[in-house]
């Protein structure tokens, strides 16, 4: 592997982690991060707590305490499942829709901020590294 991909790779990781854990604490201080995904993941439909275990890349006793969390503050609704009385269904309530559209707002708005200073070019290009990030991470 060539020393300036390594290197253009190492530096792409750390920036885009960085950007992800500001955007993640400075914008909300409503839920954990962790939570918020949990949600997030629930916005596309109902799911099983294995299987949004598996999304988040959890183990299946963690993501039992995340939901629980999500079930007690109202924002998960949990119900037996239809076909499996072994299991339950997690989807997000009405409260919970309500706090992952406000939260994103307020990420889209600390971000906003954040782009404010910039020159319409370098904004122009954060357009174009945007478009290429989501081309490469969708590989």
């Amino acid at each position: 592997m060539p020393d300036a991909l390594l290197t253009l790779a190492s530096d792409l990781r750390i920036a885009c982690q960085r950007v992800s854990r500001r955007v993640r604490f400075e914008s909300s201080e409503e839920l954990a991060p962790h939570l918020v995904s949990a949600l997030a993941n629930l916005k596309h439909g109902p799911l099983t707590p294995g299987e949004l275990a598996e999304i988040e890349r959890v183990a299946p006793p963690s993501m039992t305490r995340t939901t629980n969390c999500l079930v007690e503050k109202g924002l998960v609704d949990r119900v037996d499942h239809p076909t499996d009385g072994r299991s339950k269904v997690l989807s997000l309530s009405a409260s919970g829709r309500s706090s992952l559209e406000r939260i994103g707002r307020a990420r889209d708005d600390w971000m906003v901020h954040q782009l404010e200073g910039l020159t319409p070019d370098e904004q122009a290009l954060l357009r174009s590294a945007t478009d290429l990030l989501n081309r490469v991470v969708g590989r």
